[in-house]
């Protein structure tokens, strides 16, 4: 019925093919200006779901509520000493506020409430001893606080020699503290002074408790108009850590990372592998229709045809759509691949033309005929594809739902084109007649080698099949966005090294409590949950027994106090007092150390001592700098833990900490963090359900990753079942016959079930990025299966040696070559994509060129009337 009108169409297209051709060009260049005035893209992948969807608006009641934690960017900071990392983060930060990239520069883990009432968070055990190894280093820390120099610090280790000598010091307590100034003395003796850490020496492990790493996180101002919306502050950042004095020297180390800096690092990987892709699919493509039709008067127009389609249909979506997500950018690559069937069937089947008499008709009769012969089957072909991506388009994954809207438009365009355009510009471009074979002569023997084996064909296919079906529950599906990213990428990598710290792990579950008691309660019964390694909420701010606290720390505030506080400070000391003071230290030595062994801190220091009493002035003094930089802070920040005298409550939290923990209507924000870094799906599936069982309403990463792999999976079957129905549909109505639609679902079935089979083999698990392969997969499959059925309809008897065979295998090749750009891509999502979509196409074109031989040489044909 449609296939008269669809050869009159391309007949007229050939007559006039210059207004026809200068029509698409001005058409291109509209399509060009749409897309440069109207596409953006957003690299949010909150966006890639639906806003109705009760996980998302909780998601997005959070965002709201706490916006203060959205758009991060952070910088990490490691340094060799707790002291250094805090002075790289604090010289940072005001380099940043310095500058007009930033809304907002934090330093969390450094305020003035919690240094003050640090001791009071402690448990009573580690307190206890933390408070008498200070109070044992009374008359050494009297010595400094008088005298904080090396100076000072020569004489308080003269103190300890003159104990030991006297048998009235037990080191056993201070044996790592001794051994931090044995290894900074022997540096700086060797002329390698490097920065001491007091606060690692006299708080020992309990420094480590607020983790490796130093924190500012900052809210930079975003340009949602450039393709990296953080660029320029992420740039500004870099530039002042750059001139960091403990970067400079190599001290610290400085990684950024944060939502905004994992988007625009998304994005950049993205989409240069999309545009890699773009190019390296159509230069390879290119390559593949020399093969495929010989000439260039014909792979000229294919190439020209295929990109006026690509522009069409990324006008169309700067359109309808306006921006792009991340998952939507893949459209381009995925046109490539899947259009150029539709101009490789048209043009190897017209180069195939003969009248009755097997003359070479002229062009435009031959596109006449091409047209009525293949117009039908290009049409079926190319409305079953866009009916595969439309599928998506009803559902919550927005991400996928987008690109079906383009692609699936995108399908009709690339089929309008092939009808219209293409037969103008084959007609200019005037390709010499053919007057070989265009099928595969070759593959006559392999023809009649299938229907000979058809039964064993068939039986295998139906075994593999069978198999396919029972392993479907084993697919799996990662639900993790960080699984997808450029693990090579700064942000990243950043990323990666906090997970092993539960404290910062990017996994975590939050909630809102109606109210500060049932926060308690609930911070209660969460903790206890066995996947869980704390709850912070307001409370965490409130330290417990402070009553027992207080005291222990008032008694050793009677005690230490006195010692460090009003002391008359000496006058910094010059190279020849800090020699003086260096022979004498030395001399108060020698007699303990030569009673120890080997290894003893105090040997060790002795020798460091002996050895800088006769060093230069000038590494003397750079030894006194570098051993004493941090000592006057540590004293004063000793001083400040020691004067607390009473207990803190809520109504003493500072309200730029409660601003992220209490609402004004008195709702409770609580943060559930996990036991362990959870990069694993089936342990963070378990981790949420515990949580979820105590309290439902839940929002937060670990949260997000649980619900939108739901989401992605409840959208996958719907959209299969849709495009299921939706090709059965298409095929019936042009087919008009129940088993011929049979006959072209069978191997559509049987290449589904043959990917899942690969998947669970190899495996490959299903993402964000490549569930596209569903919709692809259905739609290439058809294209291929309907083209050799309806030949087969019309009385067409070997398929594999047919132009039609021939038109498939560098279909195949030239959708491969664009599929696998995607999986040379740099992007874990995008190669995945091009992993499952290389599976999916070979399972499809084994089905059609084996199964469906074998198929079709067991049914008995009717012809089509």
């Amino acid at each position: 019925m449609l296939s008269v009108p669809l050869g009159r169409l391309a007949a007229f297209c050939s007559r006039r093919a210059l207004m026809v051709s200068v029509l698409a060009l001005l058409l291109a260049v509209g399509a060009v200006v749409a897309t440069k005035t109207r596409l953006g893209v957003s690299t949010d992948t909150g966006g890639l779901f639906s806003a109705k969807l009760a996980w998302k608006k909780r998601q997005t009641m959070f965002k709201q509520a706490f916006p203060q934690g959205e758009d991060q960017l952070v910088a990490v900071i490691r340094a060799e000493i707790p002291e250094e990392a805090q002075a790289t983060s604090r010289e940072l930060a005001e380099a940043l506020r310095a500058t007009s990239h930033f809304r907002s520069v934090d330093l969390p883990g450094q305020d003035r409430y919690l240094r003050h009432n640090g001791l009071l968070f402690l448990d009573a055990k580690p307190l206890e001893a933390l408070l008498e190894k200070t109070v044992d280093a009374q008359p050494f820390l009297g010595q400094l606080a008088s005298d904080p120099s090396a100076r000072g610090l020569f004489g308080a280790l003269s103190l300890i020699g003159q104990g030991v000598a006297r048998g009235q010091a037990n080191l056993s307590s201070f044996a790592a503290s001794l051994n931090g100034f044995a290894d900074n003395l022997a540096q700086a003796a060797a002329g390698h002074p490097v920065p001491l850490s007091w606060q690692k020496l006299l708080s020992g492990s309990l420094s480590d408790m607020g983790g490796h790493y130093t924190f500012v996180v900052t809210q930079p101002k975003l340009d949602y108009g450039s393709f990296a919306p953080g660029g320029v502050a992420t740039d500004a950042m870099r530039a002042a850590i750059a001139k960091l004095e403990f970067v400079r020297s190599g001290r610290a180390q400085v990684f950024i990372t944060g939502s905004v800096a994992l988007d625009d690092e998304e994005f950049a990987t993205v989409a240069q592998g999309m545009v890699a892709g773009l190019i390296g699919s159509l230069v390879l493509v290119a390559l593949w229709l020399i093969l495929a039709v010989r000439t260039w008067r014909v792979i000229v127009p294919i190439l020209l045809t295929l990109v006026l389609g690509l522009l069409l249909t990324t006008g169309f979506a700067a359109l309808v759509v306006g921006t792009l997500n991340l998952i939507s950018v893949a459209f381009a690559v995925l046109f490539v691949g899947i259009a150029v069937d539709f101009a490789i069937q048209f043009s190897v089947r017209f180069r195939a033309q003969r009248d009755a008499g097997g003359a070479v008709p002229a062009a435009g009769e031959a596109l006449r005929m091409t047209g009525r012969e293949t117009g039908v089957q290009i049409l079926v072909a190319a409305l079953a594809t866009a009916a595969g991506f439309l599928a998506f388009t009803p559902t919550a994954f927005v991400g996928v739902a987008q690109l079906g809207l383009i692609a699936g438009f995108g399908m009709l365009i690339a089929f309008a084109c092939t009808l219209t355009v293409l037969p103008a510009l084959l007609t200019l471009f005037r390709p010499r007649p053919v007057h070989g074979e265009i099928g595969f002569t070759w593959a006559r023997p392999l023809d009649r080698a299938v229907v000979r084996a058809r039964r064993p064909i068939l039986g295998i296919s139906a075994v593999l099949a069978l198999a396919g079906l029972c392993l479907i529950p084993s697919l799996r599906f990662d639900g993790d966005p960080l699984h997808t990213k450029n693990p090579n990428g700064e942000a990243t990598r950043t990323l990666h090294l906090l997970m092993a710290d539960p404290l910062t792990s990017p996994y975590s579950v939050e909630l809102l409590a109606p109210n500060l008691d049932v926060a308690r309660g609930l911070a209660t019964r969460i903790g206890r949950l066995p996947l869980v390694h704390d709850v912070l909420w307001l409370g965490s701010f409130v330290p417990e027994d402070q009553g027992p606290k207080l005291e222990m720390i008032a008694d050793a505030a009677q005690i230490l106090l006195p010692t460090i506080e009003g002391q008359t400070v000496l006058p910094a000391p010059d190279a020849a007092a800090l020699r003086a003071a260096a022979a004498r230290t030395a001399a108060d030595l020698a007699p303990v150390a030569a009673k120890l062994a080997p290894g003893d801190p105090l040997v060790r220091i002795a020798a460091a001592v002996t050895a800088l009493k006769d060093a230069p002035d000038a590494l003397l003094l750079d030894a006194n700098a570098a051993l004493t930089r941090f000592l006057p802070a540590q004293l004063d920040e000793l001083r400040d833990v020691l004067s607390v005298n009473k207990p803190v409550g809520f109504d003493d939290v500072p309200a730029h900490i409660k601003r992220d923990w209490l609402l004004p209507d008195g709702r409770a924000h609580m943060e559930v963090h996990p036991r362990g870094g959870l990069n694993n799906n089936a342990k963070l599936h378990a981790f949420v359900r515990q949580v979820s069982a105590v309290w439902p309403e839940l929002a937060g990463s670990a949260v997000t990753i649980v619900e939108s792999a739901r989401t992605v999976v409840h959208a996958f079957s719907v959209a299969a079942l849709s495009a299921l129905a939706a090709i059965a549909v298409i095929l019936l109505v042009v087919l008009r016959r129940p088993k011929d639609m049979a006959l072209v679902l069978a191997p559509l079935m049987l290449s589904a079930l043959l990917t899942v089979l690969l998947l669970v083999a190899i495996p490959e698990p299903l993402n964000f990025a490549n569930v596209i392969a569903l919709p692809l997969l259905l739609g290439v499959g058809v294209s291929f299966n309907i083209y050799f059925v309806m030949n087969w309809r019309s009385g067409l008897d070997g398929p594999l040696a047919s132009p039609t065979a021939r038109a498939i295998l560098f279909s195949a090749l030239t959708t491969g070559t664009a599929f696998g750009s995607l999986a040379a891509s740099h992007h874990p999502g995008t190669a995945s994509m091009g992993r499952l979509l290389l599976l999916s196409l070979a399972c499809t074109l084994l089905a059609t060129l084996v199964f469906v031989p074998a198929l079709l040489a067991s049914v008995r044909r009717r012809t089509a009337g």
